[in-house]
């Protein structure tokens, strides 16, 4: 099976502006992301797509693989589909946010591994549980499935609502999604639902048109960079543990 692992990377951020170069520990970031990126296994290449040339030359300079996408498109997988429209022969595209600079290149290798035994599957995506102290918190994104590990809503609000306390862990999810290439072609064009406008979550789009979502849980927690804050955070992990 021939994977392409992409890290979208698109320069305008309303909270860190310039995210992809923003220093980490001497790094600018979408190398951060990159590197870890390279370290799976299942990949036969990575690749940045980006927006504008100072995030294009900065990857260039580093020795990564590179590709300048259109700067109008409203979503992430817009520019992935721009991305698949360029690699007619791969099979299953992994889209990896550029604002994860600890990325665990084991769950790249997970969610590659999905497809393999499941020639139905289209789409793919991670979750682990949630900490309690993110329950209320519209940017922590819940989701529950089904018996089978088929996403049956995403949302912001809490997910399930814990009427009887049984024990059931709320999941958070994880952004990071694996695509067949024909069915990213596909999802790109669909359009947009009332779900999806309604939470702001794209992967509804999907579930509402009747698409199914596998769910892998992980016991990964991400430290993703939105924030100066984020960036503060990530900056003192890895000067804590000498990376």
């Amino acid at each position: 099976m021939n994977i392409l692992c992409v890290i979208p990377a698109r320069y305008a951020s309303t909270r860190l502006p310039g995210k992809p170069l923003a220093d980490i520990a001497g790094k600018p970031m979408i190398q951060r992301v990159y590197e870890r990126a390279c370290l799976a296994r299942r990949p036969q290449q990575v690749l940045v797509a980006t927006d504008h040339q100072l995030v294009y030359d900065a990857v260039r300079k580093f020795g990564g693989n590179v590709i300048m996408t259109s700067p109008d498109h409203p979503t992430g997988t817009d520019r992935l589909a721009e991305v698949a429209e360029h690699y007619p022969d791969v099979d299953v595209i992994i889209n990896v946010q550029g604002d994860e600079p600890l990325i665990a290149p084991e769950i790249i290798d997970q969610l590659a591994g999905a497809f393999d035994n499941d020639p139905d599957l289209k789409m793919a995506t991670l979750a682990t549980v949630m900490d309690e102290r993110e329950y209320n918190m519209p940017s922590a994104v819940k989701v529950v499935t089904n018996l089978a590990g088929d996403a049956l809503y995403f949302s912001r609000s809490l997910l399930p609502y814990p009427r009887v306390n049984i024990g059931q862990p709320v999941y958070k999810h994880i952004g990071i999604y694996a695509y067949r290439r024909d069915f990213l072609l596909t999802y790109a064009k669909l359009p947009p639902t009332p779900l999806e406008r309604t939470e702001s979550l794209e992967q509804l789009r999907a579930l509402e048109h009747g698409y199914r979502i596998k769910v892998l849980i992980t016991d990964f927690k991400s430290i993703g960079v939105d924030t100066p804050e984020d960036l503060d955070r990530v900056n003192a992990y890895f000067r804590e543990h000498n990376l």
